[in-house]
This record gives C-alpha cells, sequence and structure tokens, in this order.
C-alpha cells in the first residue's frame, strides 16, 4: 500500500563532535520518505528550487520513491545549519534560510490523490489541511508532526488538523507545549479530545513512547557506543513507523508495537553517519537483524 508524505526536501549543514558537512541532502521529507521506502512505496510532496540537482536528487533512486510530487521551481532550496552539543543533546540553530520553501503550496498529483496513508511532516499547519482536502475517500491512516512554532503561533488551525488525525507524533516538550499537561499521560489523554487516538510521544535518547486505548507501549533506542550526527532520527522513526503500518493490512496493538520497533531501528541506523549516508548503504536485512536486537533488549521472564 503507497505512502503519501508531504513535507521539506532541504540542503544541511552539520557540525557535530565527530565532524562536520558543509552541505548535504536533508530535509524531514526526505528522511521520512527514504525510511519508509524499505516497507512500501512512498509517494514524496515536496518543493526545491534550481540548485536541486540530479545528482541530489539520487538519494530517491532505486528505491520505492515515486517524485513526481516533488516540484522544482527557480530560486535556492531550503537551507538549515546547526551545531550539536558534545553529547548530541543539544544543538544550537546557525541558519534556517526557508527559500522556496516559504511559498510552498502542495498539490497532490492525480495519483496520489487516492492515498490510504498520508504523513504530515512539520510544515504550517494550514498546509497539512489543504493536502487533507486534496484527498480522495476517507484515508485509512492519516497521521501528524509538528513543532513547538505551530503550537504557539497558530494553535487554531493545528487543531483544525488534528481533527482529522489518526495519529499525532511529537516529541515530549511538544506535547507538554500542546496539552499544558507536564505529566504525559494526562497529556496523551488531553490530546485524545483533539482527535488523534494514538499519540507516539519521541524521548530521543530515551527511545519513544505509544499512548492509545491499548495502553503505553515503550521502546528504547538502540545502545551505540558511538553516535555521529542525530539529525533526521525523528523524521526516520517517523518513516520507519509508518512504512511498517503501510505495508501491513491491520492496524492493531500488535502492529503499532511492531511499527515502534520498526521505528526506533530506523532512527538508531541514522544517527550512526552524517545525514542520510547511512539510510543510502542500508539494507533490510539489517533493519530485520537489528529488530531482533531490540526484541532481546525487552525481553525478561518473571
Amino acid at each position: 500500500m503507497s505512502l503519501l508524505v508531504v513535507g521539506s526536501v532541504a540542503f544541511d549543514a552539520l557540525e557535530c563532535p565527530r565532524g562536520k558537512v558543509e552541505r548535504t541532502v536533508g530535509g524531514a521529507a526526505t528522511y521520512f520518505a527514504v525510511a519508509a521506502s524499505f516497507f512500501t512505496k512512498v509517494n514524496l510532496v515536496g518543493i526545491v528550487g534550481e540548485d536541486f540537482t540530479e545528482k541530489d536528487a539520487d538519494i530517491f533512486k532505486g528505491r520505492h520513491i515515486d517524485t513526481r510530487g516533488l516540484e522544482r521551481v527557480p530560486g535556492k532550496s531550503f537551507f538549515w545549519s546547526g551545531r550539536y552539543s558534545l553529547n548530541l543533546n543539544e544543538r544550537v540553530t546557525l541558519a534556517t534560510d526557508l527559500n522556496v520553501f516559504a511559498n510552498f503550496d502542495p498539490k497532490l498529483p492525480e495519483p496520489y490523490r487516492k492515498s490510504e496513508c498520508i504523513f504530515l511532516a512539520n510544515i504550517d499547519p494550514t498546509l497539512q489541511r489543504s493536502v487533507l482536502s486534496q484527498v480522495r475517500g476517507r484515508p485509512r491512516i492519516v497521521a501528524l508532526d509538528t513543532m513547538n512554532y505551530w503550537i504557539e503561533r497558530t494553535p487554531v488551525e493545528l487543531r483544525e488538523v488534528l481533527r482529522h488525525t489518526q495519529i499525532l507524533m511529537i516529541n515530549d516538550s511538544e506535547t507538554r507545549q500542546l496539552t499544558s499537561e507536564h505529566n504525559l499521560l494526562r497529556a496523551a489523554r488531553h490530546v485524545f479530545t483533539m482527535g488523534p487516538k494514538t499519540l507516539v510521544i519521541k524521548l530521543g535518547e530515551h527511545g519513544a513512547m505509544l499512548v492509545d486505548d491499548q495502553g503505553v507501549f515503550c521502546v528504547p533506542a538502540f545502545p551505540l557506543e558511538e553516535p555521529c550526527d542525530p539529525t533526521g532520527a525523528g523524521d526516520s522513526f517517523a518513516g520507519g513507523f509508518m512504512g511498517y503500518l503501510a505495508s501491513t493490512r491491520s492496524l492493531n496493538d500488535a502492529t503499532l508495537r511492531r511499527a515502534m520497533v520498526y521505528g526506533s531501528v530506523l532512527g538508531s541506523f541514522t544517527v550512526e553517519r552524517f545525514g542520510l549516508d547511512r539510510l543510502r548503504a542500508l539494507t533490510r536485512r539489517e533493519i530485520d537483524s537489528r529488530a531482533r536486537h531490540f526484541v532481546k533488549l525487552t525481553q525478561f521472564r518473571l
């Protein structure tokens, strides 16, 4: 089953304790699409400038990623630059140049309008709602990511699109900001009154937590001796999570739990190298092998 993702395709400049790169392909939709493509076909909607070359687009080639929805316009592509702390838990944004992304108005190609699984990456909630209005029929799954900027600046628009969302995927600080609840379980109950019935809370180096009417399920972060670059880890988590769900016909507690594991697996591979370098060389065999390691990490007897 194909999976639609709408979000940013960008260039990043990264500084980490293990080195730096001046320019590499990034963006939420890029990480998501590459991660999800290991499980299902992905339809990508985004915008890039004329500086985004065929060589840059190689990241999508040879994968199950349809780029007919990637719009190319005159100008420069979205650019972000950041520096990470020694422990990689904190980062400073050095530059954010929206460029052509400032005028992004997503238009779905005709084949995309029948999408049953949709992921709305971190963009203006007004645009997220516009995407849903272009989809025919009732999607099987709609998942959404957002950030503190939209929670603070566009609360009405965000709550409107949440009414049409089944799964919300945000981090712990965003969860607290959205709900004004410090306790994450109380915050989850508050989220459920807004529309979503499943909340996935990304906890960075501490893993991730899923809350729904079945209860709570947590996965740890995979232990790595030398993590390199956390850029895109959360988007890769979302890609692994949604990619696995799109590859299944059932949406139940068991599939959601497996999706959490696969999301954590993809996120863990992403941080091993700069940018998308690790995902470029990744294989499905490696993914399944690490998923089995996750089982061992959490398995015990009483």
